[in-house]
């Protein structure tokens, strides 16, 4: 029963269906509450994430003080370059209780730059140790081995922007990763992606970059998901300060910066990671048969121990805090949530959330952490990437929700890869697209994409390559197009305006594909020769002229101005005006403008009606225009006006519908 007598939950009030789970919805709150007032005893939930500030190195106005968590250990030295990576009693860290350990040390003890790791001993054995709280590790280019840095520069990077409120109306995501973002076959960094990229997406209308791979990982090929040091910034990409430069500059811009947060599991290394660090394999981590996740080859953090909430939370609140990111993408949440990982399972049904394969201490983390983040930062972004569809995951807590910004819509790029791979062009049914675009909570924000990096790892393929194949490769240039070009740039194009402009909440682009960027992503690894071929973007595809790629981004950037243009675009009714499966077209309306897509790949279509409210309308954008690599067969110039219909609240709005061509209409005053 719930411990706490209250009014209906919202989360239940607003869908019917939820009442049979009514018990287990707001035993969920209640023990978020518990916790809460467990672990905070009256302080405020920032004040308790702020073990940053404790633990780790820092520097005092004398000296120098470094604590660390270690409660299997018997003794703790810090070892560096400072002392020749030997054990000295001058850098023995003393318990001060609680399993914590602490040192005091002299300004000239260690300077800025020297190398460092702990050296733990706990009964029965030792090791050698990289800080869990470390700001700053690096990768010795010979040796390839991982150490921690002290890092106090003289001239420590100063923010220039103070306040910067995210742009939301609508969220227009541009998902990035810092070290394949150069066309040189290197891993790029900070200050490159700055300087060359950050004014691309400037250019072409996004409003917020999130970006992969920040935490560190010992393995590039990662793509950042094991992650060995929570608190540092890859150093692979540069400096900490580089990192700050960049995100000041994405906020003198108006781009608001998300970064890719991983508390879903770590990294199973030792040397690098958190596995045994102090001689135990449960210090964060749970024991047993969920110590290790079956598909990751990760260790589990175990969500019930307040240490490890403690530590997690910090984390949150020390991105916010240090290096003012704007909030987070959770990674691997429906690992998080579920004890089997969701690995296997259908989710068919409202059972399916509420039958004890949850784990109701990831559940209550989240929720802490959602709280947490917007009490540190009220404008903040958070986006739950998700794939079973909880119920109120997205919804606010105190309607029994989990407290999430956004969900990813990650049915939408799914769905785009089964009916490419398996439904014929003839057999598209333009309503069934229209529902799948619209299917979600109305409770609940998505961002809705067509493809992330997911679908461009090596194995798979983007949408553009699975609609053009290997005809990219040779008859990409302007005029030299193949029908399976014409075809690919035609409904790359309508794809896209589809998913975006059918958003409750947000629209997100993998970096690239905005221009139907041809190769996969493949990481350097010991099958490919660790070879960075496919772990770049070549811009200069987009930069050549005679090279279709560039309609492909003229018509992304023109989508993503249309739905900036008008206010609160995501926020705006969606409804459905025509849906006629054999002519396989389907319309709906957003506030003044009306979306006519022709799906059809044999037949187009002369004064073909669709019922409007009465007036004028002008075509505000055309995926056939020449400007985007189309026909040009529709003049945009001409002015629409509705003809009588036997609706007195209708009229019928005569339009030329090329094959596989979509318009959008603006209602005139």
């Amino acid at each position: 029963m719930s411990l706490i007598k209250r009014k209906q939950l919202g989360l239940i009030k607003n869908d019917p269906w939820l009442k049979p789970y009514a018990e287990a919805i707001e035993g969920r709150y209640d023990y978020f509450l518990y916790k809460k007032n467990q672990l905070t005893k009256g302080m405020s939930l920032s004040d308790f994430a702020s073990g940053y500030l404790y633990f780790g190195l820092h520097k005092q106005k004398k000296g120098w003080v470094f604590r660390e968590w270690a409660p299997n250990a018997t003794k703790i030295f810090l070892i560096g370059d400072f002392n020749c990576w030997q054990e000295d009693e001058k850098y023995a860290l003393k318990a001060i209780g609680n399993g914590n350990w602490e040192l005091y040390l002299q300004d000239d003890d260690i300077k800025h730059g020297d190398l460092y790791k702990l050296k733990i001993t706990w009964e029965g054995g030792s090791g050698e140790r990289i800080p869990a709280w470390c700001q700053r590790v690096v990768q010795d280019e010979q040796t390839k081995i991982f150490s921690a840095q002290v890092w106090n520069p003289s001239d420590k990077y100063q923010f220039k922007v103070k306040r910067f409120k995210p742009q939301k109306n609508p969220l227009l995501i541009y998902e990035c990763h810092i070290g394949m973002a150069s066309e040189s076959e290197k891993v790029a960094t900070y200050e490159e992606f700055r300087v060359n990229i950050l004014p691309r997406i400037v250019e072409a209308g996004y409003n917020c970059i999130q970006i992969m791979a920040i935490q560190e990982h010992p393995y590039y090929g990662s793509f950042g998901y094991h992650v060995s040091s929570f608190f540092a910034a890859s150093s692979r990409f540069g400096t900490p300060d580089e990192l700050k430069h960049l995100i000041d500059d994405a906020h003198a811009n108006g781009i608001s910066v998300v970064m890719d947060i991983i508390h879903s599991h770590s990294v199973k290394n030792e040397n690098e990671g958190l596995g045994n660090f102090d001689g135990t394999p449960y210090q964060y981590f749970h024991t047993g048969e969920r110590r290790v996740h079956p598909a990751w080859d990760s260790y589990c953090f175990n969500y019930e121990k307040p240490s490890v909430l403690h530590f997690l939370l910090s984390n949150c609140k020390y991105w916010l805090d240090e290096y003012r990111f704007d909030g987070f993408r959770f990674d691997g949440v429906t690992s998080m949530i579920y004890r089997n990982h969701g690995l296997g399972q259908d989710f068919n049904g409202y059972q399916d959330y509420y039958n004890l394969n949850q784990d109701g201490d990831a559940i209550c983390y989240l929720t802490l952490a959602n709280e947490l983040i917007h009490e540190v930062n009220p404008n903040a972004i958070t986006i739950a990437e998700e794939m079973s569809g909880m119920p109120g995951l997205a919804a606010k807590i105190k309607d029994g929700g989990m407290g999430f910004d956004y969900r990813m819509a990650m049915g939408i790029p799914d769905f785009w890869i089964k009916y490419l791979k398996e439904v014929k062009d003839e057999d598209w049914k333009a309503g069934h697209i229209f529902w799948e675009m619209t299917n979600r909570r109305v409770d609940e924000k998505t961002i809705s994409y067509a493809e992330s990096h997911d679908q461009a790892l090596v194995g798979d393929k983007t949408l553009i390559f699975r609609l053009i194949d290997s005809d990219m490769y040779w008859h990409m240039r302007k005029g030299d197009e193949t029908y399976m070009v014409s075809r690919g740039i035609a409904l790359h194009k309508i794809i896209r305006l589809v998913t975006a402009t059918t958003i409750n909440g947000g629209y997100l682009n993998f970096m690239g594909n905005e221009f139907g960027h041809p190769e996969w992503i493949d990481f350097p690894r010991e099958g490919n020769g660790w070879s960075y071929k496919y772990a770049r973007r070549q811009w200069s595809l987009r930069d050549d002229k005679s090279l279709n790629y560039e309609y492909l981004a003229e018509f992304d950037k023109a989508m993503l101005h249309l739905m900036k243009s008008e206010k609160k675009f995501q926020e705006l009714p969606i409804e459905k005006l025509w849906d006629n499966e054999g002519d396989q077209v389907v319309a709906y309306r957003r506030g003044d403008l009306v979306f006519v897509l022709n799906f059809n790949g044999q037949k187009s279509f002369t004064d073909y009606g669709i019922l409007v409210t009465p007036g004028s309308y002008q075509i505000v954008l055309n995926t056939d225009d020449k400007a985007f690599g189309g026909f040009g067969f529709v003049d945009n110039s001409i002015r629409h006006f509705t003809q009588i219909s036997h609706l007195d609240d209708k009229g019928w709005l005569k339009l030329y519908l090329p094959s596989r061509t979509a318009l959008v209409l603006k209602e005139l005053d």
